[in-house]
């Protein structure tokens, strides 16, 4: 490979030696076999907005609609009665009621349901019993005794938009109707083809995987100068994970396109295997 030789030395690849620092996903993203970033986007801060204020208002409706239907109701109770049904209509109102309705649906408040939002755990999976009671805590104070206040300076200073509720519980909202653009698969170089299915490769780091991945999709929109360095660099901090060397000459470019293509070969064939294997034990 042109200016890659296998040693170790100075400004040299050296090939299959260990792992290396990389950089490139976030570490909240999920990562496919195919080395695709599957990070959910956060709604925008308009979004959460306008999500909130009809949660609210919402809330609050309710939470008068209960104290005077609890009026009609017991009207004939005692001071007691009365003034325990008093406490529990706003934890009904607005702990309760939406910590059942984000539960079961899951993720989706009212102002979710019409803003097409949703809430997620901060892995992108979908929020449980414990998430949603954390969440619905935390807003009452936020966004019912605060007026939403510290919600919102919450939202615009973090760095997916969270409120309170959400740094506490582990969430944050996406766009529910966001679709995710599957990226075409890496096509192998004929070229290197032989090298890549006999090469031993050890499993590369999601970050590394991903920021390859990136690179491959995205380099016809680079300059010649930037495209060539960093094609240089990537293949730097893939080679300890993939031995032999690449044949002599071989571009960088081609090098990253056939050990992802390898990489995602290797990984369906294992996919189907298992597969396979589970459907001979549970027959």
């Amino acid at each position: 490979m042109a200016g890659a030789p296998a040693g170790g030395g100075p400004g040299q690849v050296a090939w299959g030696t260990g792992a290396t620092t990389t950089v490139g996903v976030g570490r909240d993203d999920l990562v496919s076999g195919e080395a695709v970033a599957l990070a959910l986007p956060p709604a925008n801060l308009g979004y959460r907005i306008l999500s909130g204020i009809i949660d609210v208002v919402l809330g609050f409706g309710l939470w008068l609609f209960l104290w005077w239907l609890s009026f009609k109701v017991a009207i004939d109770a005692n001071e007691a009665w009365r003034g325990t049904i008093q406490t529990l209509i706003p934890i009904l109102a607005v702990i309760t009621l939406p910590t059942a309705m984000e539960t079961l649906t899951p993720g989706k408040t009212m102002g979710h349901l019409i803003m097409g939002l949703r809430t997620v755990r901060d892995d992108a999976g979908p929020i449980g019993f414990r998430h949603s009671l954390a969440r619905a805590l935390v807003g009452f104070v936020e966004l019912y005794a605060c007026l939403g206040l510290p919600a919102l300076i919450s939202a615009a200073i973090s760095r997916k938009n969270k409120r309170l509720g959400d740094l506490l519980a582990g969430t944050y909202v996406i766009r529910d109707r966001h679709r995710i653009v599957e990226q075409r698969p890496i096509e192998m170089p004929p070229q290197l083809e032989t090298w890549a299915v006999s090469a031993d490769m050890a499993a590369l780091p999601d970050r590394l995987a991903v920021l390859v991945r990136q690179f491959l999709g995205g380099r016809h929109d680079m300059t010649p100068e930037p495209r060539a360095y960093a094609a240089r660099r990537l293949v730097f901090d893939v080679a300890p994970f993939v031995a032999p060397a690449p044949p002599t000459g071989a571009p960088f470019e081609d090098v990253l396109s056939a050990i992802m293509a390898e990489r995602r070969r290797r990984d369906t064939e294992r996919l189907v295997r298992e597969a396979a294997l589970r459907d001979r034990l549970l027959r």
